[in-house]
């Protein structure tokens, strides 16, 4: 089941053939645990990012009648959420060695599509097919797992949902210390992709939930499911938001083969677009402030890289052990000087980069990136990714952040 891919070089170092298709993934706190979405059940899996480690299944949740269409693991409370195409989502918690399910009332009437916990696991963030947000939140008093529905904001299916570092906004990843210790106001604010082709941020402030100093932002006073801001950035159907490290920028992408950096998040955020002439990419995972790597339909991850001025470009693709060298040297003279005229203008194309071969690690649509660090890295130097394959393939990005470090990228 699993396959060991080490080479000199090569950035992919595991792979694991799971299922037919896989439409989701998440590991526990500490690596050992990986918990997969096969069709309508879960499964978990003894397991470690090591190239050598054998996964063995421990527990089958069932309880979804269609699709899981999304999974996340919180790591300090070790509850597992789950939605599903169904209409329905769970919170598991596990008693004497078994995963109890306790239902979620989302009162949606399309499927559920995506599923992230809040950085302090008080809440969670549902994206569905009606056009609408659910932030879901425990009631002690009922003992059950309600929800908050942000209406009427989204003009087709919510495609994916991010939470703020500091826990109120939608993409996130945790605050890390060094950025904890400076002055930044708080920020209640819940970023979303849909496929009416845009990139919102809203506030997913609850009173009795989150404190309220919370709801004093940059933006001024907020109240939940408030639009604050809307990104008209993309062509098509938008996918996969992420927020940095320090909460500061956060990138999507579109179904026009574009991704989008959005610097300064605020009243005035300042954008810049790279269109690719390869396929469209699905998701993207912040690897630091200036690192991004991005996977799609090409079923090869792409890596991004920031310079001094800002500026985002196309490095590489991460998969290239596996490229024909006569792909690697496809791009002409006129093209590579084209690529340096344009490819660092704030809207500018990726035309040095050469396309993904057949032969590739994955192969069928990367549909989700997720990093192998603890809570708190600032940088990561590990990932997962999973796909319509049914393979989780397992990425070590040691080697290329060395020599990026060295070019202070």
């Amino acid at each position: 089941m699993g396959e060991i891919l080490r080479s000199a070089d090569m950035v992919a170092v595991a792979s694991h053939q799971l299922a037919q298709c896989i439409s989701g993934h998440a590991w526990n706190v500490d690596l050992t645990m990986i918990a997969v979405c096969t069709n309508n059940e879960v499964h978990i899996y003894n397991a470690s990012p090591a190239p050598s480690a054998v996964w063995d299944r421990l527990h089958v949740l069932q309880k979804h009648d269609q699709l899981v269409s999304g999974v996340d693991w919180a790591p300090v409370s070790n509850y597992i959420v789950t939605v599903s195409h169904d209409r329905n989502s769970y919170v598991w918690k596990l008693e004497e060695n078994v995963w109890q399910p306790t239902l979620v009332i989302l009162r949606i009437n399309r499927a559920a599509i995506s599923v992230k916990w809040s950085p302090r696991e008080n809440k969670f963030a549902v994206a569905s097919g009606a056009k609408s947000v659910c932030v879901c939140y425990y009631e002690e008093d009922n003992n059950w797992w309600v929800s908050k529905i942000i209406r009427k904001k989204h003009g087709s299916t919510v495609t994916g949902v991010a939470w703020h570092p500091n826990n109120v906004v939608f993409f996130c990843f945790q605050l890390y210390e060094p950025y904890a210790k400076r002055s930044f106001r708080l920020q209640v604010l819940l970023a979303t992709t849909s496929t009416d082709c845009k990139c919102r941020i809203f506030s997913a402030y609850i009173k009795g939930v989150d404190s309220r100093s919370a709801a004093t932002t940059t933006f001024g006073e907020i109240r939940f499911g408030e639009q604050l801001v809307q990104l008209d950035l993309a062509l098509g159907w938008a996918f996969g938001v992420k927020w940095s490290p320090s909460g500061r920028s956060l990138a999507y992408v579109g179904h026009d083969s574009t991704i989008h950096f959005i610097d300064d998040v605020g009243p005035s955020p300042i954008a810049q677009t790279l269109a690719l002439r390869d396929l469209p990419l699905r998701d993207v995972l912040f690897l630091s402030e200036k690192r991004l790597v991005a996977g799609g339909f090409d079923c090869n991850p792409m890596l991004f890289a920031s310079d001094d001025t800002g500026t985002w470009n196309f490095v590489r693709f991460l998969d290239e052990g596996k490229t024909p060298a006569s792909d690697v040297k496809a791009s002409t003279q006129f093209s590579e000087a084209f690529g340096k005229f344009y490819g660092q203008a704030k809207r500018g194309v990726a035309t040095e980069s050469p396309s993904s071969a057949p032969g590739t690690y994955h192969n069928n649509c990367i549909t989700l990136l997720n990093p192998l660090a603890p809570p708190g890295e600032q940088e990561i130097r590990k990932f997962s990714t999973s796909g319509m394959d049914g393979k989780v393939v397992i990425w070590d990005m040691s080697t290329i952040s060395d020599a990026l470090a060295r070019l202070g990228m």
